[in-house]
C-alpha cells in the first residue's frame, strides 16, 4: 500500500460509497477480480449515487445478482444499498460526510465508529477504506 500515492478526500458523497463499496467487495475476495470488474460493478450501481443505491429494493438486487457485471454475493449488495442509506444520514445529521469522520477523533475512535454503523467494515477493511478517502492513518502493520 505505501507504494500507492493516497487518493485525495472525495468531493461528493458518490466516492465515498464508491470507497466503502470496494473495500466491502474486497473482504474475502482477490483485490485483482474486484479491480477487473470495477468499471462494470460502477455502471451497475450507477456511479454509486447515494440516494438512488439507499433506495434499492429486493428486485433491484435480485436484477444485480444476474448481472454479470458484478460479484454476485446477496448480503454484501443488500448491505451496500443499507450502507448508502445510512451515509446520507449522518451526511445530513453532520452537514457532509467528511464533517461526519473529522468529528469522530483519532484513528481508533474512528476505526471503532465506522465498524459499529457500516456493514462488512472490518478493521483492515476501515483502515483501507480511509486510507482511499485521503484520511491519516497509521502504518498498515502497525494496525
Amino acid at each position: 500500500m505505501h507504494q500507492h500515492k493516497q487518493p485525495r478526500p472525495p468531493k461528493e458523497l458518490s466516492g465515498y460509497l464508491d470507497a466503502m463499496a470496494r473495500v466491502m467487495f474486497q473482504t474475502g475476495i482477490s483485490w485483482r477480480v474486484v479491480e477487473a470488474k470495477w468499471p462494470g460493478i460502477q455502471e451497475a450501481f450507477g456511479n454509486f449515487d447515494p440516494k438512488r443505491v439507499a433506495r434499492m429494493k429486493p428486485k433491484d438486487i435480485d436484477r444485480l445478482m444476474g448481472d454479470t457485471r458484478v460479484i454476485r454475493n446477496r448480503k454484501k449488495l443488500e448491505a451496500i444499498s443499507s450502507n448508502a442509506g445510512r451515509m446520507l444520514e449522518l451526511d445530513a445529521e453532520h452537514g457532509g460526510f467528511k464533517k461526519y469522520l473529522d468529528s469522530l477523533g483519532d484513528f481508533d475512535a474512528t476505526k471503532k465508529a465506522l465498524n459499529k454503523e457500516f456493514a462488512y467494515m472490518g478493521d483492515s477493511g476501515t483502515w483501507f477504506f480511509l486510507w482511499m478517502v485521503g484520511r491519516k492513518v497509521p502504518d498498515h502493520e502497525g494496525m
